[in-house]
């Protein structure tokens, strides 16, 4: 107990941590408020949770403004993905690494008109945004599944270069690529999750736009948010 405390203390002490930790509740109170609301309208708990999400969810927004170097630090250090043994995992890591970079100023300036610091539309520049937001998870999703193309095909080299001498290094292969696929397995359910609230964000006509209910939206977000924590977790105790 005392040290699943002492986790979630340190998981709260870095930027990342916490806003996973935001992420998380803010999504989840869209969840169980959207139910409330939806069993019914009249529901003050419901509304109140909702209202939480959406503080929660602005709170966000504001965080995201000194998002902008820590992105360009990552995209620099990643640059055009040399160390990467695959071509296409290499481009569709630096297109969404650009994506992700453009994201971030469209939000900011979104972010600015809505509280009245430039005189603009904000809506177009929210679009634009989610977009960005949407086209970085497409890549994400081809890129985890071209990723488990290798491992697999490196899986199957390896259990067939596999000798009696070597059984045991062999086996210790094979599992560590098996959790490097089951890692982009969550990636791809963390991904998938967020592409449907990021169409439903978009312009009504586009694909499911505006169609989610605020539960459905809260439940997208709590899965891709649990992913996100679960991920973190493992690492750190990888790291450890």
């Amino acid at each position: 107990m005392q040290s699943s405390v002492e986790s979630f203390i340190t998981v709260l002490e870095s930027y990342r941590g916490r806003d996973k930790v935001i992420r998380t509740l803010c999504y989840g109170s869209q969840l169980v408020g959207g139910v409330l609301s939806g069993k019914s309208p009249q529901s003050s708990l419901g509304k109140s949770l909702l209202l939480f999400s959406a503080q929660l969810s602005h709170c966000r927004t504001t965080l995201r403004l000194f998002d902008d170097l820590s992105m360009l630090a990552y995209s620099s250090g990643y640059g055009l993905g040399g160390s990467e043994e695959d071509a296409l995992v290499r481009w569709m890591s630096v297109l969404s690494n650009v994506a992700d970079q453009l994201y971030y100023p469209c939000e900011h300036i979104a972010w600015a008109a809505d509280a009245e610091l430039i005189k603009t539309k904000s809506d177009r520049w929210w679009v634009l945004s989610t977009g960005l937001w949407g086209a970085s998870l497409v890549l994400s999703i081809l890129r985890s599944i071209r990723s488990i193309l290798i491992l697999k095909r490196k899986a199957q080299k390896c259990h067939r270069s596999g000798s009696a001498e070597s059984r045991e290094e062999v086996f210790s292969q094979k599992a560590a690529l098996k959790r490097q696929i089951r890692a982009e397995l969550f990636s791809i359910l963390s991904s998938s999750a967020d592409l449907c609230n990021a169409v439903h964000w978009m312009p009504p006509g586009f694909l499911w736009a505006g169609r989610f209910p605020p539960w459905l939206v809260g439940l997208m977000g709590t899965t891709s948010s649990l992913i996100g924590l679960l991920q973190t977790s493992s690492a750190d105790q990888g790291a450890s």
